[in-house]
């Protein structure tokens, strides 16, 4: 994963062909927790900057001790380099293994703070007094990080197309529950189900075989819509012929 150089270490370069599984319960624990870290030092540094955030309050959003802002970035500031990029904010899906993607969204969105304070990176962007300058960047960024880096971990046909409706699901997502905080979705009570559909929605799009389960869903919807028009076309000869007769 991305961030101190220690973890770099162990990245890519060593890796087997094979897609790993995932890291034991206690890595996995660390990486949510990191994760968790940038993303609600993302929505920090938004809203107040870098001077008016301390790592005490970082940590505070995720409800962890700021030692472990040092021991996972070593210095606020290197923090502040991660999380200023998109691309830095999500490169470590490079090297998470694919089986894993879905948890460390689930942690990413997770560690949002719930203030409606605090702004969306997306609303930060539109909000920028250089708007088509911002977008332009925002655009070029994931297009670096999704639509060729991360579209090429993905086998099977359309790769570019579920990278880039992967992150334009869980940036929509992640608007409508931390910002928007839509009422289902933001809900304490719905955490567990929340998790469970939003890890569901990207194992389809990561799968090889989704350009498949789409074709079959199409398939057995256009099957559907044609037996309802020819219920609708017969239903509609018989009051035709039923008027007729009278």
């Amino acid at each position: 994963m991305n961030g101190p150089a220690n973890d770099r270490t162990s990245g890519a370069s060593a890796a087997p062909a094979a897609t790993p599984a995932c890291p034991p319960a206690r890595k996995r624990s660390a990486e949510r927790t990191r994760t968790a870290l940038m993303s609600a030092a993302a929505f920090r540094f938004g809203r107040y900057g870098y001077d008016g955030t301390s790592v005490r309050d970082i940590a505070g959003d995720v409800g962890v001790d700021a030692a472990l802002v040092y021991r996972y970035f070593g210095s606020k500031e290197a923090l502040f380099d991660t999380v200023s990029s998109n691309r830095k904010v999500f490169e470590p899906l490079l090297d998470v293994p694919l089986d894993c993607v879905a948890d460390w969204f689930s942690a990413l969105i997770a560690g949002e703070p719930k203030d409606a304070d605090f702004p969306h990176p997306v609303l930060t962007v539109l909000r920028s007094s250089s708007r088509d300058e911002a977008i332009g960047r925002l655009r070029e960024e994931l297009t670096d990080m999704f639509t060729k880096r991360f579209a090429g971990r993905l086998e099977g046909p359309h790769a570019e197309v579920r990278a880039e409706l992967l992150v334009a699901w869980v940036l929509g997502t992640s608007l409508m529950r931390g910002t928007i905080q839509s009422p289902a979705l933001a809900s304490a009570e719905n955490q567990d189900v929340f998790e469970q559909f939003l890890r569901a929605g990207i194992d389809v799009l990561i799968s090889p075989d989704a350009a498949n389960f789409s074709r079959e869903n199409a398939d057995r919807e256009n099957s559907g819509c044609e037996n309802a028009d020819r219920e609708n076309l017969s239903r509609e000869a018989d009051r035709d012929g039923s008027a007729e007769t009278v």
